[in-house]
């Protein structure tokens, strides 16, 4: 299973056209464990089992500068070694999230003689000269004192997971950025402002000359991003370049906080690695292998497709863990091959918010189990954005994907509820074969010259069109050239078995496909539906 696992994933990497290519052993259905969730190892013990129960094959877990080097120079790895013990135990992946220099942009995790020491370790310094609880990127001292530290974490993996069959990925800090201000203004961050800017950097940001960052533009927040988010970068570059020279083959990244709501520079985290400041970020760390979104905002779609392109593959480690999550994972590895997904704090969220995950997930297994794998789409609606029209140009095919309630039978659909979202991955096995796997949707299939004559009818509860719902249309007569349609031959509710063979469960027909005019899937209820198509 793991070889198909492999096959598949590789599958979907390569249909990234040209993307940046990382390798890992499967995709990740994974969960952020909660911030202090491993910060001793009877949690750990706990945690571990439970995740597994969940349905994930990756737990997200931080790893602690302030417990790991409570005394300088003297190192603890009592909590990474039980957490990669407990992982196997488990069968778990895990992903290690260093909370080093800066956690959500604040310095909270360095140790205690770190925070004290102020000299030695300066702070970032606002416009107005507030001192932060930031540690300065622009310090030699603070590079040094989080590079030993990781470091040491790294060649702790290498004893401790030497093939890398446990650990399988690195993030590099959490949710760099400044806050308050768009730049650090420390005294070692203004001579910085007042350096040439380096040239790849003016090819990057298309400068002629070779003026000092300040000449460029000496009042502006956005410049100021800038010139921050490439210092964050080179300073997150040492820190990969460590990690390669000890472990060659790990995948690494960075998360970023969005900047999201109409906020500007400093309102939010700004100069992390967000999709505007990504060209600067991998001119500053060409070694980081990702940029990761952290979406809690609404507006999930958007924020995905702008880390899902030619630059960077799709990796979502923390999402909001909602009722919602199951269906915006579907949506994830179906329209993006997403490298993984992963709801933050899932060690803390109720059943009923990861009830949807493990569903989802039980359906994506079996889904990645599949020997290969043809184009596949996903579908994420909500109140707002209820339909997508898919064209399947090759085999003249349009798939026209709605959220279930815009069907009328439903009273959620009319009673004023919020709706949840409906989602799901539609998969292309071959002509007229169609894999839809998921919750809350509906689809019908068309030709295109079936599309092109559909006239928009309002149904009833009862199904039927309500009266004067029926469009106006042109009068057809018996002279007109006749043109193809499309029609169920088949709906099955199916499973796939590991080897990838699809068993049969029961037919969908008749009320189910409200008589053959479509497939779907009710809201709250999770399916895998095969459909097969016919035309007359």
């Amino acid at each position: 299973m793991k070889k198909t696992l492999l096959l598949l994933l590789l599958c979907c990497f390569v249909a990234t056209g040209g993307r940046a290519q990382v390798s890992f052993p499967f995709p990740i259905l994974g969960g952020e464990l909660s911030n202090s969730a491993a910060t001793s190892t009877a949690d750990i013990d706990e945690v571990m089992p439970r995740m597994k129960a969940l349905g994930l094959n990756t737990v997200l877990v931080p790893v602690y500068w302030e417990l790991m080097e409570p005394t300088e120079g003297q190192f603890d790895f009592t909590l990474i070694d039980r957490t990669i013990a407990q992982a196997r135990a488990s069968q778990l992946k895990v992903i290690l999230l260093w909370f080093g220099a800066w956690k959500n942009s604040m310095s909270c995790y360095a140790p205690g003689w770190f925070k004290r020491d102020t000299k030695r370790f300066p702070r970032a310094v606002t416009r107005g000269g507030k001192p932060l609880e930031i540690a300065s990127a622009f310090s030699a001292n603070v590079l040094q004192a989080d590079n030993k530290a990781f470091g040491a974490l790294m060649r702790r993996i290498a004893e401790q997971d030497p093939q890398q069959q446990t650990v399988i990925m690195v993030q590099i800090e959490n949710e760099i950025g400044m806050l308050e201000s768009a730049r650090d203004h420390s005294p070692l961050a203004e001579k910085a402002f007042d350096s040439v800017v380096p040239k790849d950097v003016r090819k990057v940001l298309k400068i002629d000359k070779a003026p000092t960052w300040r000449e460029v533009h000496a009042d502006d927040l956005y410049w100021d991003e800038q010139f921050m988010a490439y210092h964050y970068a080179c300073y997150v570059e040492h820190l990969a370049q460590t990690a390669r020279a000890i472990l060659p083959r790990i995948p690494l990244y960075v998360n970023a906080a969005m900047n999201s709501r109409g906020r500007k520079p400093g309102e939010y985290p700004s100069a992390g690695p967000l999709a505007h400041l990504m060209p600067i970020w991998k001119l500053g760390a060409p070694s980081v292998d990702l940029m990761a979104p952290d979406i809690y905002d609404t507006g999930f779609k958007s924020w995905a497709s702008q880390y899902a392109c030619p630059e960077n593959q799709l990796f979502i480690p923390e999402s909001r863990c909602c009722e919602n999550s199951g269906v915006r994972a579907l949506y994830s590895f179906g329209e993006h091959q997403a490298v993984g997904f992963s709801p933050f704090a899932i060690d803390q969220a109720s059943e009923k918010e990861t009830a949807s995950v493990v569903s989802a997930y039980r359906l994506l297994e079996q889904l990645f189990c599949l020997p290969s794998r043809q184009p596949s789409w996903g579908l994420l609606f909500d109140q707002q954005d209820k339909e997508r029209i898919i064209e399947d140009d090759k085999d003249d095919v349009v798939m026209t994907c709605r959220h279930y309630f815009t069907l009328p039978w439903d009273a959620r659909a009319t009673d004023g509820s919020t709706w949840l979202e409906g989602g799901a991955m539609l998969v292309k096995l071959g002509r007229h074969d169609y894999l839809l796997a998921g919750s809350g949707v509906v689809v019908d299939f068309k030709t295109k010259s079936e599309k092109a004559r559909e006239q928009q009818v309002v149904l009833g509860e009862d199904g039927f069109a309500v009266a004067g719902g029926q469009a106006a249309g042109k009068a057809t007569t018996a002279k007109q050239q006749a043109w193809k349609r499309l029609g169920l031959e088949s709906v099955d509710e199916v499973a796939i078995d590991a080897d990838g063979t699809m068993r049969y469960l029961r037919r969908h027909n008749g009320d189910q496909t409200h008589q053959g005019r479509h497939a779907r899937i009710s809201v709250g209820e999770w399916k895998l539906l095969h459909i097969r198509l016919y035309e007359y």
